[in-house]
């Protein structure tokens, strides 16, 4: 089965292909597949992006959601667990992107909290990671925002589509901090209109 996660003003539901319109109509808010630190499917590469994310849920390793909201329906963005290592009880959570106009409000904030309350407290996570590109400011402040720690950086860690050699920051959140992490969490989202 699988899982949809639903908050107060979002619901995180399983990615399908069917979502390819949706997604595309949701990365033009700020033309986001221009961005050369994260990776947001164009009208090119969204069936491949797709297949990918699809492929490896079929494998087990990857959980990908829609960011949609509740009140209008409408997707505007993409997250997923993946790296899962249900051995070890641990996954990262990456590919996250939301439509410009909906950046800095509650969305990423009520997405993390949900993906991290999945994370620890359905699938008995003991570590939560997060890794960003060395060059993005503003994911790796939302990062910290959240409560998570950050561990160091991962030199080379991927190639990305323009051939440039990434150097990722790598960030997590374990068991142990869960509680605080949960209540700093929940009283941002009491704090949000």
């Amino acid at each position: 089965m699988q899982t949809k996660l639903e908050g107060q003003r979002i619901l995180l539901r399983p990615l399908q292909y069917s979502d390819a319109a949706d997604l595309l109509q949701a990365a033009a808010d700020g033309e986001l597949w221009n961005l050369t630190v994260t990776v947001v499917p164009s009208a090119t590469t969204v069936d491949s992006y797709l297949k990918k994310a699809l492929d490896g849920r079929e494998a087990g390793t990857v959980m990908p959601f829609v960011i949609v909201l509740k009140d209008s329906g409408e997707v505007i963005g993409s997250t997923r667990f993946w790296k899962i290592d249900a051995l070890n009880r641990k996954l990262e959570i990456g590919s996250s992107w939301i439509s410009a106009s909906w950046q800095k409000s509650f969305v990423n904030t009520e997405a993390k909290y949900l993906l991290l309350r999945h994370a620890f407290e359905v699938l008995n996570c003991v570590r939560v990671q997060f890794t960003t590109d060395e060059n993005n400011q503003k994911s790796r402040h939302a990062i910290l925002r959240l409560g998570a720690q950050q561990e160091g950086i991962v030199r080379h860690e991927r190639i990305m589509p323009d051939g440039r050699k990434r150097n990722s920051v790598r960030f997590s959140i374990i068991d142990d901090e869960w509680p605080q992490v949960r209540l700093h969490l929940e009283q941002k989202l009491a704090s949000y209109k």
